[in-house]
Formats: structure tokens, C-alpha cells, sequence
């Protein structure tokens, strides 16, 4: 096992909504099954909505709290992953993660760690994990088997340095000198299938990667039309 302790987090509690406060958390329901994977919010709507029997044969068929050798070598071969993270408030962020297939380091059964290089700088991602160390990880094979791969857990950030002197086995060679800065590295808590009825089927196609480049234009522009349109945090002029 990869020696290192997640669990000490010194990420301040985050307040329960007051939705799902105390006349909720103590529904029967949720006192009778305190070990089943989710949210206490989806246990609560399964029991409204009737669902309990279909979500309780998902947590027992297809819900794990580590990763099994088909999910290693799954993750061994994807070439890209939707990060979901949230600050201490709950405000939340989705990224794009991508690199070579295997880019996402399966470092145990129940640790990965995927790469952070040089960005925009804004670090939104690594800022809502310094704050709250909760993740959801989305890998989804658009190509071959039209299969998705959802690992959740908690995260933390380690310096390159930092982590080759734990884990010595990371690679050391990297396209065109793009070497990370640090990484994430992930303790499973739920690694479980995503459906793949509404996937669509796409081809790879091979194209040039500026890997790191400042270039405006090569990093998309203002492919929005959002320079120069007013935000609340400018400034208001006399």
C-alpha cells in the first residue's frame, strides 16, 4: 500500500445544507442502512421516489470501495478524465484532465494519481482540493467499449519531487518535455460503472499538441467573445 494518509485532512467541515438537516438525517431509512455507499441525500430520494430495491442491487453488483484488477487495467488505458471538485462552500468546478493513455497512475488498489502541469495559472481544481479534499473522477471510453469508470474519493496535492520519493515507478518520460509540476493523488473511497446506453462512439484522430505554450491563439483565443464584456469584480469607474 502507497504510504500516504489522507484521512488527517485539516480542511475545515463543511456546514450540512439545511435541507438535509437533522428531521432528514434521522429518517428512518438512512438509520436503518448508515453503511451503504452515497449520499445521504440519495438514500433519502430513493426512499421518496421508491427506487431503494434498483439503487440497493447497484451498490451490491457494481459499487466497490477499491479498485479491482479489470478497473486498473481500465484506467491503464485512457487518455482523458473529467475531474469534479468544490471549495469549503460547495461551489463547484469541472475539468478536463488528459495525456498519453495510462496518463491517470493506478498506484494501489485504493490510491491513484493523475498529473498537474503548467496551466493558466488560475489552479481552480487544486484550489478546491486545498480547501475540500472530496473528488469525483469520470474515465469514459468514447471509443472502443463505450464504458464509463467513476472513482470518487479524497484527494490531496504532492510535489513531483515529493511523490518519485514515495512511488519511484512513476514515469519519467513525457512528450516533448511536458513534465508535471505535482500531482493528485486520490484515495478510493467508491469506484463504480457508468452505464454505457447514452455514450457516444468517437474516432480518434491524430493531431499536434503545443504541450505548455503561452500562444493565445494556440490555446483557443477568445473563442467565446468574452474579453473586454464587463465582470462584477472590475472595478467601477468614477
Amino acid at each position: 500500500m502507497l504510504d500516504l494518509e489522507l484521512s488527517d485532512s485539516t480542511t475545515p467541515p463543511v456546514p450540512i445544507p439545511a435541507r438535509l438537516s437533522e428531521p432528514q438525517l434521522t429518517d428512518p431509512f438512512w438509520q436503518e442502512s448508515p453503511t451503504l455507499p452515497g449520499s445521504a441525500g440519495e438514500h433519502l430520494l430513493q426512499s421518496a421516489y421508491g427506487t431503494e430495491k434498483r439503487a440497493r442491487r447497484f451498490y451490491d453488483d457494481q459499487v466497490l470501495d477499491r479498485l479491482n484488477d479489470e478497473m486498473k487495467k481500465f484506467i491503464g488505458r485512457m487518455e482523458l478524465a473529467f475531474v469534479a471538485t468544490s471549495d469549503a462552500r460547495g461551489e463547484c468546478d469541472s475539468s478536463l484532465r488528459a495525456g498519453p493513455p495510462g496518463f491517470v497512475e493506478v498506484l494501489d488498489d485504493q490510491h491513484v494519481c493523475y498529473p498537474e502541469y503548467r496551466g493558466n495559472g488560475v489552479m481552480a481544481s487544486l484550489g478546491n482540493i486545498s480547501e475540500n479534499p472530496h473528488v469525483g473522477i469520470l474515465l469514459v471510453d468514447f471509443v472502443t467499449d463505450l464504458i464509463g469508470l467513476h472513482v470518487n474519493g479524497k484527494a490531496r496535492i504532492v510535489e513531483d519531487s515529493d511523490l518519485r520519493g514515495i512511488y519511484p515507478a512513476l514515469p519519467s518520460e513525457f512528450d516533448r518535455g511536458r513534465t508535471p509540476e505535482r500531482w493528485v493523488v486520490v484515495q478510493v473511497e467508491e469506484a463504480y460503472i457508468h452505464c454505457r446506453k447514452h455514450i457516444p462512439r468517437m474516432m480518434p484522430v491524430l493531431r499536434e499538441r503545443t504541450w505548455g505554450t503561452d500562444d493565445v491563439k494556440r490555446k483557443g483565443g477568445d473563442y467565446f467573445s468574452a474579453k473586454g464584456m464587463p465582470r462584477p469584480w472590475h472595478e467601477v469607474s468614477a
